[in-house]
């Protein structure tokens, strides 16, 4: 069946509810996934990153129940139905891990003194799950978007973004910083997301005109709590200590070049990722305000091997598959490895009118460890999260 003629997530959502709970839904949130274009890891050292909200969702369909009991739906997890109560949402566990994130929303916003009531929640999405496109961040915002809209408050795009971070470092255990949440609360439509991780300011950036923004899944699907994700931010951490910052955001020239030397030779290479590819960030922003894909393909390119070689968060998969696209696109643009690593998908920003040779050359030339074949996601860049009419 082709693309267009599959039932949305939103369509799905709401057939999903009612078969589950014998009613028409009230209200549907959704919230897009993001694509990080540079700047991997760079948030919780409160640097620089760039991403961009998709136009691929998870959705939210929702009605209320007269007491305090959640029930839901995962459309995506063979219609698996979960239960709690919203006074022990914190207990997650014996849950699941997809409905931790669902019980990570709602603990979080009753503690910070929000009434959340009982509900009724059925979820579907089109998000590739564990391809670093972050599956989790949509859900936690579309679940907290629902449940706003059904509990009659509203909270600001970072502080949705903020809560989300905390349902899941706290509830389902990655230390992930708050770029997810925040390109999925911020996104705009044609535009990515220069992304101040300390500041937590969000300066929309125009995409060049002509732009091809590809997302290309390597069939590795990753864990990122069973990963070594958490591993690299306590290097990260140590590095700041021991180059006596409080975080590698504020390492310069200077300081680097009288200190660096003496850190561990690890810890030395964590920290020097960290701290050129937010400085690539900066960069990449000049280079869209002239709208220089081809200075942005170099960016990209120094990325993936700053990831590769020091950050040490590819896998020999990925690096082929980024370097086959990257041959394609020659100097016209550029490729890298996207989200926390081991896995996942890579990115490329090409002229639109290359996106045939680059599936073609895709579907060619790749293939899985396990023998699967790539799948291209040509994408747009999409509006933030919000409850739909």
């Amino acid at each position: 069946m082709s693309d267009h003629l599959q039932p949305t997530p939103r369509e799905r959502a709401v057939r999903g509810f009612l078969r589950a709970f014998g009613a028409e839904a009230q209200r549907v949130a959704r919230a897009p996934a993001r694509v990080n274009l540079i700047g991997e890891h760079t948030d919780y050292n409160e640097g620089f990153a760039m991403p961009c909200a998709i136009d691929r969702d998870t959705v939210v369909a929702a009605a209320p129940r007269d007491d305090d009991v959640v029930e839901v739906l995962a459309c995506d997890q063979g219609e698996a139905l979960g239960r709690f109560r919203v006074g022990a949402a914190a207990d997650v566990g014996g849950s699941p891990q997809w409905l931790r994130y669902v019980q990570g929303m709602v603990a979080v916003l009753t503690q910070q003194g929000l009434p959340v009531g009982g509900a009724q929640l059925a979820i579907a999405g089109n998000v590739p799950q564990g391809a670093g496109l972050s599956s989790s961040a949509s859900l936690e915002l579309a679940v907290g978007q629902a449940l706003s809209a059904l509990n009659g408050w509203q909270l600001s795009p970072q502080a949705m973004a903020l809560a989300g971070q905390r349902a899941e470092n706290v509830y389902a255990g990655c230390q992930c910083g708050v770029l997810d949440q925040m390109s999925s609360a911020f996104g705009v439509a044609g535009h990515a997301l220069l992304l101040d991780c300390r500041s937590l300011d969000v300066t929309p950036m125009p995409l060049p005109a002509g732009t091809a923004v590809l997302v290309i899944d390597s069939k590795i699907q990753r864990g990122l709590v069973d990963s070594e994700y958490n591993l690299r931010r306590r290097q990260c951490e140590a590095a700041a200590a021991g180059l006596g910052v409080k975080a590698l955001r504020d390492v310069d020239d200077s300081l680097w070049s009288h200190r660096g030397g003496a850190l561990d030779l690890v810890v030395r290479r964590r920290a020097r990722h960290i701290i050129s590819d937010s400085r690539r960030c900066e960069l990449l922003g000049q280079a869209m305000g002239q709208g220089d894909l081809a200075w942005m393909g170099q960016l990209m390119r120094e990325s993936h091997w700053s990831m590769r070689d020091d950050f040490e968060i590819t896998v020999p998969a990925i690096d082929a598959l980024a370097a086959l696209v990257q041959d394609v696109i020659g100097t016209a643009g550029g490729a890298r490895m996207t989200g926390g690593g081991f896995g996942g998908c890579v990115i490329a920003l090409a002229p639109e009118g290359m996106v045939d040779d680059i599936r073609a050359a895709v579907a060619a030339g790749y293939r899985s460890p396990d023998g699967r074949a790539a799948e291209v996601h040509v994408c747009a860049a999409s509006g933030g999260a919000g409850v739909l009419a």
